[in-house]
């Protein structure tokens, strides 16, 4: 993400797994660890994906330690894609190596990410569990992500035509879970990456 951008690996259940770390600039006091999920690989998707990277920065701006990682089968990761299930495992290897005792854990994720990320916080029991979620555009329609706390944080862009916003409220509803919607925003949010860096750090705090 920048030249100070730490990029290390982690042993994973289907080999290593490649991983980048950014600290906050300028903060003595860590808020927290938050460890944040790409969208589909199968799709191109990778950890430098832009909403990604946006999600990094809001938390960097936050006081977050921000870790983000290639699921199996993308960049230097090792294994093959597994629809999500090995890439909770993925996730789950990247928390334990890299969360702190001392500090909260949050977790996100973009899209498919956003669809794993639920199913990893769903392992997370007790003293484990990540402290809130984020989820961006979660991918809802083809697969059920797993139900959340209801201090997860969820922004759906009005105009997805990837994962439509009907679909999202319907997982949502149940739940009685408040999404924010942005209006007149598709899957990628494009142009509109520092409204949605905004709207991350307004919604968290």
């Amino acid at each position: 993400m920048n030249a100070q951008t730490e990029r290390v690996q982690v042993a994973g259940a289907a080999g290593a797994i490649e991983v980048a770390i950014d600290q906050p600039a300028g903060t003595e006091t860590l808020r927290g660890v938050v460890v944040l999920a790409h969208p589909h690989p199968l799709f191109g998707g990778t950890m430098d994906n832009k909403v990604v990277q946006t999600m990094a920065r809001a938390f960097l701006l936050m006081g977050y330690r921000t870790v983000r990682f290639n699921f199996r089968g993308v960049g230097a990761t090792e294994g093959l894609h597994d629809e999500g299930r090995g890439e909770a495992d993925d996730l789950l290897a990247v928390v334990a190596a890299h969360r702190a005792a001392s500090l909260p854990l949050a977790l996100g994720g973009f899209s498919f990410g956003a669809y794993v990320t639920t199913l990893a916080a769903a392992r997370l029991d007790g003293d484990a569990r990540a402290e809130r979620l984020l989820l961006v555009g979660p991918s809802t329609q083809r697969a059920r992500p797993a139900d959340v706390p209801e201090d997860t944080v969820v922004i759906h862009g009005e105009t997805d035509d990837v994962v439509p916003l009907s679909a999202t409220l319907d997982w949502a509803r149940p739940q009685h879970l408040p999404v924010t919607v942005m209006p007149g925003v598709g899957h990628f949010f494009h142009g509109q990456l520092p409204r949605l860096r905004q709207l991350i750090v307004r919604s968290w705090h």
